[in-house]
């Protein structure tokens, strides 16, 4: 029985290793070593580790895979396929094809089991991170004695260029500090790469490195030992403390006689006469393409009943879990769901009128704390910059390993010191903390944000950009919005970032113009469910408007609307102001009214949410007839022509920013309400 169960598991594995190279084959285009190599080690998971349903693939316990060497996404379609999935055998014949669902590099698809978007490499092990994160902190948050309803593990597959990537040396040293046991990374250590061998460049001890994190390290010699890779993986769950590297060596494009083992079966199609001579390798019918033997089938199969039984007993323990614990089953629930609680924005600050308010970033530390009791899942912090940022939660705990005890309470928010905690020390690891924001929003049953300032925005730019590919609620805090943060100089001062981030498709960027703003900013990101948002608040003082004399904040929600007008006729000019720059708006449109100048002073918050609003709106807001416009924005001009036409003119910049103080370097940069309103006259005077 044991030889013939060597059998199967041998034709699974072959399985694996041909529909993915036949899926490459067929499309003439992907990369078919890397599953012909790892075959074996995702098999052992696969078959005897992972707990999944394929036919609910959202099961809350189920344990986590993320294929990080996106580039072998035929190795997860094929597993997806195999084990009855909603992944028919012919969306892998249309492999790498317009409108199939098996693209180039695996993306976020919850309904097929694919997890996230992987392929820009160490993304997805730093997404795993967020998602081990995710599960120490539900399970701290809702687990009792006796009752488990949060005990799950994450399982990666790693290449070597996912940990040549330093956003994966940031994601996993945080991992180690933080103890994250139930991560377990299996290294497809093959040694080769796109470009040739890795001794080309990567020449590192890796295991001693993730020793050094604070990792459970291991090493498998043989990448077609399955009991050696069972033995290693039964270890690594064994060892709760520390997260896993399992370090498997493996022959990329295992079975093609002239290609394995060489950097030639990594990014192209073996071609047809190769990967006829690797089936007669590794005795495979050369015909037909595509082929699963029934044996095998039924034998992968058997994980549907398996996903069943668990989810079963999984229900059962959380219908007595909810017997004892009513309030918490019903918030687990509604966490998990998406859904806002009730009332929870009825403690939102509202600020006063006043000539010198605070800070946006200020106002926005009065919003988290507001939120905090009553968002629970709102979990977050900064790049070692909460006394900049502020972007804790005091008194809600810190994210720390329950086990570990700091040399001092330096830094620390009060409350509990393990899992539990809900303000993350992420430290100076802003590529990290983006990636690992998005693999807990990806977990579910939290809501994630982030804290930095503005112009660290570019570490973070890939995270951002799968994050609004994905559609996945992501909260980035970004302070220190503009040259008003003076003294610290160009190299800390946001030119061309506001802009930058404005360019990428489905995240909305917010740049509140007082405190009140700030607040339904804030609302306006917890209510926004299909895609991140970017905040984007001052360091320095800004004036609280008076609702009596301007429109209420609360227009935020529209993107841009009309904040005062000098009378109610149609204007004659439009200026436009984004942030602490509105302030400039108003005067130099008050400026302009005193020398009878029919003025319109526009807050324009977020040009995604203005553009998301129906035509007849935004006509009210820009009438088309109107074409003497002005912008100002402390950032690069380029991109503001599609509000102010080409009659109109912009008050930016063109340079980097200088150390001095804020108001100084405002000054001599030009933004002032004179130089606006000098700018409007001209317009004005080119329009008529």
């Amino acid at each position: 029985m044991k030889a013939e169960g060597a059998q199967v598991d041998q034709r699974c594995i072959n399985t694996i290793r041909f529909l993915s190279a036949d899926a490459v084959q067929k499309a003439n285009s992907g990369h078919p070593g890397a599953p012909m190599g790892a075959a074996p080690m995702a098999y052992v998971l696969w078959d005897r580790f992972l707990r999944h349903n394929p036919r609910n693939p959202a099961w809350p316990d189920r344990d986590r895979f993320v294929l990080s060497a996106g580039h072998a996404s035929m190795l997860l379609y094929s597993l997806l396929h195999l084990t009855g999935y909603d992944l028919p055998l012919a969306e892998l014949k249309s492999f790498r094809q317009w409108g199939s669902h098996t693209p180039g590099h695996p993306e976020y698809d919850p309904a097929r089991g694919i997890e996230t978007t992987t392929g820009p490499l160490g993304q997805g092990i730093s997404h795993a991170v967020g998602m081990a994160i995710a599960e120490a902190h539900l399970a701290a948050r809702y687990n009792r004695s006796g009752r488990t309803i949060v005990n799950h593990f994450t399982y990666v597959i790693a290449s070597d260029g996912d940990l040549m990537e330093g956003v994966a040396s940031e994601a996993c040293s945080l991992a180690g500090h933080l103890r994250l046991g139930k991560l377990i990374v299996l290294y497809d250590d093959n040694r080769v790469s796109l470009a040739g061998a890795t001794s080309l460049s990567f020449t590192e001890d890796v295991g001693k490195r993730f020793e050094a994190y604070g990792w459970h390290v291991q090493h498998v010699e043989d990448g077609n030992d399955l009991d050696a890779i069972e033995a290693a993986l039964k270890a690594a769950r064994a060892e709760t403390s520390h997260p896993s590297l399992i370090a498997v060596r493996t022959l990329i494009g295992y079975g093609a006689p002239h290609k394995q083992g060489s950097f030639t079966a990594h990014g192209a199609p073996l071609g047809r006469d190769e990967l006829l001579l690797a089936k007669k390798n590794l005795g495979w019918p050369a015909h037909p393409d595509f082929f699963i033997p029934d044996d095998v089938l039924d034998h992968f199969r058997q994980a549907v009943a398996r996903g069943q039984k668990w989810e079963s007993e999984w229900q059962e323990a959380f219908t007595r879990y909810a017997a004892e614990y009513p309030d918490l089953a019903a918030e687990f629930k509604r966490t998990l769901s998406g859904q806002l609680p009730a009332d929870w924005d009825i403690d939102l600050p509202h600020f006063s009128p006043e000539r010198v308010g605070p800070p946006t970033r200020r106002a926005s530390e009065s919003v988290l704390q507001a939120l905090a009791p009553r968002v629970p899942e709102l979990i977050g912090g900064s790049a070692d910059l909460n006394p900049s940022c502020y972007t804790w939660l005091k008194g809600f705990g810190d994210f720390q390993a329950p086990e570990s005890s700091p040399e001092d309470k330096q830094g620390t928010v009060g409350g509990e010191w393990d899992y539990s905690g809900r303000t993350i020390h992420f430290g100076v690891r802003e590529h990290a903390m983006g990636a690992i924001a998005s693999g807990m929003a990806l977990h579910g049953g939290l809501i994630p944000y982030t804290g930095t300032f503005l112009v660290f925005s570019d570490y973070m730019r890939p995270p951002m950009r799968l994050a609004a590919l994905m559609g996945i609620r992501v909260i980035y805090v970004f302070t220190h919005d503009s040259i008003g943060l003076g003294e610290d100089g160009p190299t800390h001062q946001p030119i061309e970032q506001l802009m930058s981030l404005r360019t990428v498709p489905n995240l909305t960027v917010i740049r509140p113009a007082d405190a009140n703003e700030a607040v339904e900013a804030w609302r306006a990101a917890l209510l926004s469910t299909s895609g991140p948002t970017a905040l984007v608040f001052t360091r320095q003082r800004l004036p609280v408007l008076d609702p009596g004399e301007y429109a209420s904040a609360e227009g935020l929600h529209r993107g841009a609307y009309v904040l005062w007008q000098s009378d109610k006729g149609a204007p004659d000019l439009i200026l436009i102001g984004t942030g602490s720059e509105v302030h400039v708006a108003l005067e130099a449109g008050k400026i302009l009214a005193g020398e009878g100048v029919r003025v319109s002073v526009v807050s324009m918050p977020s040009w995604e949410l203005f553009d998301r609003q129906p035509a007849g709106y935004r006509e009210s807001v820009l009438p088309s007839a109107v074409r003497a416009r002005v912008a100002v924005e402390a950032g690069v001009k380029p991109g503001w022509e599609r509000y102010v036409g080409l009659d109109g003119a912009t008050v930016g910049l063109d340079r980097f920013g200088a150390s001095a103080p804020g108001p100084v370097v405002y000054q001599k940069l030009g933004f002032t309400a004179e130089n606006m309103a000098a700018q409007a006259r001209k317009v004005l005077e080119r329009v008529r």
